[in-house]
């Protein structure tokens, strides 16, 4: 497991798509615990005297602390990333599928239109071609009376 106060060195967990303002604040966040924790290491440094046994593991539960409460806050954040990822992706899947609905609809409908206009110009063609038969006919000669 890598220690996320380390800078650079990406937890396994960490998705790579991870939002660069989050990677801004976790760096902010760090670079200020740990100009604190320098601060306190060179303040006792400047008193020239050893660091107190009991002052030293109170700086190293504190560092402890801290780790322990950017991986929670880090896991917190990825777990509301991936779900809101999770969602956009649901949501995509839904469009791409009404999408394909839709273009299977339009085909269709371009098939039935087609074969509709097809069906009525054979039709006309059809009455046309009847009306040109009589057109060419000849004439019939009334039929005379009988009697």
């Amino acid at each position: 497991m890598t220690d996320p106060l380390t800078p650079g060195d990406p937890s396994p967990a960490v998705p790579p798509s991870l939002t660069a303002s989050a990677d801004r604040a976790r760096a902010q966040l760090h670079e200020e615990i740990e100009r604190l924790r320098i601060g306190v290491e060179e303040m006792l440094a400047e008193q020239a005297e050893p660091i107190p046994q009991e002052l030293r593991r109170e700086l190293d539960d504190m560092r402890e602390e801290t780790r322990l409460y950017l991986r929670k806050r880090i896991k917190k954040t990825e777990r509301r990333f991936e779900r809101s990822l999770h969602r956009v992706e649901e949501r995509t899947m839904q469009l791409e599928t009404r999408i394909d609905q839709v273009e299977a609809e339009r085909a269709a409908a371009e098939v039935r239109i087609y074969g509709e206009t097809e069906r009525l110009l054979d039709g006309l063609l059809q009455e046309i071609r009847t009306i040109a038969d009589l057109f060419e006919r000849p004439a019939q000669p009334p039929p005379f009376g009988r009697g």
